[in-house]
């Protein structure tokens, strides 16, 4: 192979792609970026993503790093609250269940305020997210669940500014460049074969970052790792996430780790198209559940809406719709809580019925046992805790009693018309299952020695999430790695060479 015109190759262009190729800049490398989709759908899932962005901040101070732009008025009219570590720490080990990996997830909350102040220096700007995060109380907005800010634009603000602030420090971007193999010497890695413009060619590199995203866009490896019916989960983002770098990875030895039978799914728009529409963007999603009840084709409750908030279990609640007969599910509401939905309930491309009782309701759930969710109803109804305060801002304990599936807080009986009803089935986010790497994002062989010159981040790592993730953690995961790998494989480079 000729002698390589780049330090670095990353393949992939999504957050952790990008933010390797800035890191791996300003640590002196030249890099080249491939992206295998044309250049107006490129940046993977990140362009998919609402762009919420999770990280430990200790009061406003930190904030005002992040948004400098705050106005008084926001200021004023808005409890911030904190994140801690500790409560990150806390909501990782948690909703893992205790499986993260403690090094990784360490790294991960530990450094997630300064890459993020990192990503603001870099150009990105980010906003609160008062339209999902926020509920305005007695004059006075207050955010919940540990989630407070996203990048400007959404997804696609973010891979832009990203984009945009890498080709301006001289980082090339190849688009429709699919990575097929990884080259190497026998021990390291030393570039990538790729096919561009109908060709087969190789291009040599000094290090390799892998940050090409997980295999959800895959029906086969789906079916494979996680079991019977994924095929026919909808995919939530892009449809190039097919699990290329880690099978390229692992051709070569690298470990696998993770969780490969997991993954995050969320309740998805029913009649969603196959892969995600970038002119909805995130709005096929439909999270106000712990408002109302979410019933099967039996017409019955099959999860605890209101277990926690939406943040720690929407992304484990898709996986509980595609078990359901039929894989879909209605989230039902009443005129109580209505006010209460979030923006992606209002959209033109959505399954929705209204009606103005119970009974007329019933007839209206398109595959659903009218007597057994009239049923359901009745039974629920006369559970709900009406002596306890509902309050959206927190877990309110406003629960039901005597039910075989409860309802932990957020309960209020449906009994004031109109009445909605929102058709859903399983979206498909990203997989768990992923390449083993170190805290230096080097990606690890079988024999768990580092590969050297190959490093990894963004979805396609293994061993942080399992069976579910704190909203908003997959962008600052795929940050925090992607920063780590591309200063990692510049200071490798500069000690080869």
């Amino acid at each position: 192979m000729a002698e390589s015109q780049y330090d670095i190759v990353v393949v992939g262009a999504g957050n952790a792609a990008l933010c390797a190729a800035l890191s791996a800049e300003e640590n002196g490398a030249k890099v080249l970026v491939l992206e295998c989709a044309p250049e107006e759908v490129s940046g993977g899932n990140s362009r998919f993503t609402a762009g919420a962005i999770r990280f430990a901040y200790n009061g406003l101070d930190d904030l005002l790093a992040v948004m400098p732009d705050l106005t008084e008025n926001e200021i004023a009219t808005t409890d911030f609250g904190t994140y801690t570590e500790d409560q990150f720490f806390d909501d990782m080990f948690r909703v893992t269940q205790h499986r993260t990996d403690p090094d990784l997830c360490e790294v991960l909350v530990r450094q997630s305020f300064s890459t993020i102040r990192w990503m603001r220096e870099k150009g990105v700007r980010f906003v609160p997210i008062y339209g999902r995060q926020a509920f305005k109380v007695d004059g006075k907005f207050k955010f919940w669940g540990g989630l407070t800010v996203e990048a400007w634009g959404g997804g696609p603000g973010l891979v832009d500014a990203l984009i945009g602030s890498a080709t301006k420090r001289g980082v090339e971007v190849w688009y429709e460049a699919r990575a097929l193999e990884l080259v190497t010497d026998g021990v390291a890695v030393t570039g990538v074969k790729i096919r561009r413009k109908g060709k087969i060619e190789e291009v040599a590199a000094k290090s390799v970052i892998l940050a090409a995203g997980g295999f959800q866009a895959n029906t086969e490896m789906r079916t494979r790792y996680l079991g019977p019916n994924w095929d026919l989960a909808k995919v939530r983002g892009t449809p190039y996430n097919t699990g290329d770098g880690i099978r390229m990875a692992m051709e070569i030895g690298a470990s696998p780790a993770g969780n490969w039978s997991g993954c995050h799914a969320v309740g998805w728009e029913r009649n969603a198209p196959e892969f995600g529409d970038l002119a909805v963007g995130d709005g096929f999603q439909k999270h106000s559940y712990p408002f109302g009840i979410i019933v099967n084709a039996k017409g019955e409750r099959f999860v605890d809406e209101g277990a926690d908030f939406r943040n720690y279990t929407y992304a484990k609640y898709g996986r509980e719709v595609l078990a359901q007969p039929g894989h879909f599910a209605w989230q039902i509401f009443d005129a109580k809580t209505l006010h209460l939905l979030r923006d992606e309930y209002r959209i033109r491309q959505v399954t929705k019925v209204t009606a103005n009782s119970i009974e007329e309701l019933a007839e209206k759930l398109e595959g659903v046992d009218p007597q057994g969710f009239i049923e359901t109803v009745k039974a629920y109804n006369a559970a709900v805790e009406t002596n306890v305060p509902f309050n959206p801002n927190i877990k309110d304990g406003r629960a039901t009693t005597g039910l075989p599936v409860p309802k932990s807080n957020w309960a209020n009986r449906l009994d004031e018309a109109p009445f909605e009803a929102y058709a859903i089935t399983c979206g498909i986010t990203f997989t768990f299952g992923g390449l083993r790497i170190d805290t230096n994002a080097q990606v690890q062989s079988t024999d768990y020695r580092p590969i050297p010159g190959l490093y990894a981040a963004g979805e396609m790592v293994g061993g942080i999430f399992y069976n579910n993730y704190p909203g908003g953690t997959g962008l600052m995961n795929g940050a925090v790695f992607g920063k780590i790998a591309g200063r990692s494989a510049a200071e490798f480079v500069t000690r080869k060479t």
